[in-house]
């Protein structure tokens, strides 16, 4: 029965990180430059096995109980995506050296990079519903087996992020042009914007 348990938090989990979105963005954009590839994966995974150990243990019923906190968070994360598509829409219409200089890899230190890594996740609401408050929900059909349902959740973030971060270094002979980097960063720009919009139009 655990193991059964385990393979239905893997594939539950899988199912709500597949979806596209700022974050998975976010790593790919990583991966196909090769820059702090491992933090990064590293980072999205941890994040996302801390929230689904909150929505397990009840977290959920905390942000019920605070009314408040869904729009704040809302709006956080909508200025933010607001912000990081701009900057994607400016490095689309930047100059064809730039832009290659940028996919050299290597080229950030790496707080800033996680810094933007953590706020990809812990100002995005949508993490929180899937992993808070939507695991959270479907692990109580498991009464006394939660940690097997939260293992094998926390096993498929962790699989999906390392197979977006390094499976990325394949589409790298496709983006050794600019055209290329301008067409990934413009479709980041409009997903960000998309997502935000979503998140103003539920504050």
């Amino acid at each position: 029965m655990t193991l059964s348990v385990y393979l239905a938090g893997l594939g539950i989990g899988l199912s709500l990180i597949v979806a596209i979105g700022a974050q998975n963005a976010f790593v790919l954009r990583q991966g196909l430059r090769g820059e702090h590839v491992l933090a990064v994966c590293l980072a999205c995974a941890l994040s996302d096995a801390v929230l689904i150990l909150l929505g397990v243990a009840g977290f959920a019923r905390i942000t019920a109980a605070l009314p408040g906190l869904d729009p704040a968070m809302r709006w956080l994360g909508a200025g933010f995506l607001v912000w990081q598509g701009w900057k994607s829409a400016r490095a689309a219409l930047g100059p064809g050296e730039a832009l290659l200089a940028a996919a050299g890899g290597q080229g950030r230190p790496l707080a800033p990079v996680l810094s933007a890594c953590l706020a990809f996740t812990w100002l995005n609401p949508h993490v929180y519903l899937d992993t808070v408050v939507l695991l959270g929900t479907v692990s109580t059909q498991f009464p006394g087996q939660q940690a097997a349902f939260a293992a094998g959740a926390m096993t498929g973030s962790l699989l999906f992020f390392f197979a977006l971060g390094y499976g990325a270094a394949a589409l790298r002979p496709v983006f050794a042009s600019p055209a290329a980097w301008r067409a990934l960063e413009a479709s980041i720009a409009l997903v960000m914007w998309a997502i935000a919009a979503g998140l103003l139009a539920a504050a």
